[in-house]
């Protein structure tokens, strides 16, 4: 590895497989991958690669059917239930394509939200949240409801409430899948902001090349394991397996680029 240092996630042998119409489907195959603390990684792949179900894995929302996702060295999915939704409350925040907003609530109340479902008091929960929207560009938009944002705004509410419990890994699912190009733009420069400002460890899936552009370290998922999206980056040395360093992607489609629909996981719900 070019760093003497234990990863923050350690994904080993990862195996996912689903049951679809009598078949069973095997998404990710003995995955291997290393990320570090601060890292900004971007994972591209054809529709129906894996992609959003390893993110859902990443960010414990959905188990492995085989291998071990390690956090700090401990095996996350070796906790109880309730210890698990503790850890994924505490050190992950989720941004999605949809920012899932409450209508009826302002941007402030919004972001507040995590902090009161956690119990900490309205004035902290309203500190802490000004000073998220104030992050983001949005000290004058605090107390305007969804409905009066645009969806730039409101997806910056949304990636203000993921943060809110500072937590140590910020997964995104396609943040920009619904947005113009200027608007997606300024969205990326947020997610680059936020991880030199903060070091919070951000990790997109994406179908937008330009989005992926901005992430130091690009990813492929091709054939259930996951590439370099630029065949002998440098920058992925440590982070997956050596022998895959220089393979080329064995799925047609990938080898072509993203594709503009999405999961097999979506197709399974």
């Amino acid at each position: 590895m070019t760093e003497e240092r234990r990863p923050l996630i350690e994904i080993q042998k990862l195996t996912k497989r689903f049951s679809l119409r009598g078949n069973e489907l095997t998404v990710l195959r003995e995955l291997d991958l290393s990320i570090f603390a601060g890292d900004r990684i971007a994972i591209m792949g054809a529709s129906g690669a894996g992609k959003s179900t390893l993110l859902q894995i990443i960010g414990t929302l959905d188990s492995p059917s085989s291998g071990r996702v390690l956090f700090d060295g401990e095996d996350v999915f070796g906790r109880s239930s309730a210890a698990l939704a503790r850890f994924r409350n505490e050190q992950i925040g989720f941004v999605f394509q949809f920012h899932h907003l409450l209508p009826e609530f302002t941007a402030l109340e919004n972001v507040m939200l995590p902090g009161l479902i956690g119990r900490k008091s309205r004035a902290e929960s309203e500190k802490r949240a000004e000073e998220l929207l104030e992050l983001v560009g949005l000290q004058s938009r605090m107390h305007h409801q969804p409905g009066e944002l645009s969806g730039g705004e409101q997806q910056r509410v949304a990636i203000s409430r993921a943060l809110f419990m500072k937590p140590r890994m910020l997964l995104t699912d396609e943040p920009t899948g619904n947005l113009d190009l200027k608007t997606g733009a300024g969205i990326h420069a947020i997610l680059r902001d936020l991880n030199e400002q903060t070091g919070v460890t951000v990790i997109v899936v994406t179908h937008d090349p330009r989005l992926a552009d901005e992430m130091p370290i690009r990813l492929l998922v091709d054939d259930g394991k996951l590439l370099p999206f630029a065949k002998g980056d440098a920058r992925v040395h440590g982070r997956v397996p050596e022998n895959l360093l220089h393979h080329d992607p064995l799925d047609s489609r990938a080898a072509r680029g993203p594709a503009a629909d999405d999961e097999v996981a979506a197709e399974l719900e």
